[in-house]
This record gives structure tokens, C-alpha cells and sequence, in this order.
């Protein structure tokens, strides 16, 4: 009985995600909007921070090697888990689950938790930031708008997002305590 009551409310629970999935694809459907957003997404695909990664050093000298391969490391480690808990869960993305959310952008992979963008862009914001806050202005918008564009685009579930930043955060806290 317990078993049948917490399916039924994980069932629930998942149609009512996959309903905001829509609502938000639909509402912010404008071709202006998919296409700003597609934007973002293409560049927190790594353009953005391996760019980020190579130009630390320029701006803040040799020390920024250090920065820029802490991000590196995190980021293979980010990698291995994503992939794993991709394969594990399998969880199919909102727009191959209804045909009615259109992506916004092509597909990397088949399954969509957790959002590797945006595990990768929290995961480079906390580590840039922990040396160089005063590059917050340009990370935390740009990292919000890569965890927004994955919903928006149709591509990942609010919890997919929730988790991909919850990862990076375990990840990279770690990461900071450690060196």
C-alpha cells in the first residue's frame, strides 16, 4: 500500500514537471526568445568556458594556472559523473516524452538527467569566483541563463537543472577543500 501510494505521487509529481515543461517551452516559444536562448546554450556547451579557462591566465597572470586547472580537473570529474548518472537514470528529455515541446536546440545525448550545462556552468562559476569575485557580474547571469535555457529549449526538466547544480556544488566544494 505505502509502495502503490509514493508511485502514485512520484507519477504525479513527474506529469506535473512535464505540464511545466510545456507551459514554459509554449509560453516563451517566440523565435527572438529560442533563438537568444539557443545562443546561450551553444555557448555553456564549452565555448564559454574553455574560453574562460584559456583567458584566465592572460588577465590575472601565471596564479590563474592554477585556477584554470582546478576547472579543468572539475570539469573531467563532472563529466564522469554526468555520464554515469545519465546511464544509470535514463530518464528521457520533456521533448521526447511530449511531442508537443519543441527543442530549441539539437540534442547532445538521449536522456536528460542530470543537465550537464548546467552542472558544468555552476561548477566553473563557484571555482572562478572563489578567486576572482569580481568576475561575478558576467558568471552568475551567464551561468543563470544556461539553467534557464535547458528548460526553456525543451531539453531538461526543472529537476534535472536542480540537480546538475546541487552536483557541481558538492563537486566543486570538494574540489576547493581539498587544494
Amino acid at each position: 500500500m505505502y509502495q502503490d501510494k509514493s508511485t502514485l505521487l512520484l507519477q504525479r509529481a513527474i506529469e506535473k514537471e512535464l505540464n511545466f515543461c510545456l507551459l514554459v517551452n509554449q509560453s516563451l516559444s517566440a523565435p527572438v526568445i529560442q533563438r537568444f536562448f539557443a545562443i546561450i546554450s551553444r555557448l555553456g556547451d564549452g565555448v564559454f568556458w574553455y574560453s574562460l579557462i584559456a583567458c584566465l591566465p592572460f588577465y590575472f597572470g601565471s596564479d590563474a594556472l592554477k585556477v584554470s586547472g582546478l576547472m579543468v580537473v572539475v570539469g573531467v570529474a563532472n563529466l564522469i559523473i554526468y555520464k554515469l548518472l545519465k546511464n544509470i537514470t535514463c530518464r528521457e528529455r520533456p521533448c521526447n516524452t511530449n511531442q508537443q515541446i519543441i527543442p530549441g536546440a539539437r540534442l547532445l545525448d538521449h536522456y536528460s538527467f542530470p543537465s550537464g550545462h548546467t552542472l558544468h556552468a555552476v561548477a566553473f562559476t563557484i571555482i572562478v569566483l572563489s578567486f576572482y569575485p569580481v568576475l561575478g557580474w558576467l558568471l552568475i547571469p551567464f551561468a543563470s541563463l544556461v539553467a534557464m535555457s535547458r528548460v526553456i529549449l525543451g531539453l531538461h526538466y526543472p529537476t534535472d537543472v536542480v540537480a546538475g547544480a546541487l552536483i557541481a556544488t558538492l563537486t566543486t566544494t570538494l574540489a576547493l577543500t581539498v587544494i
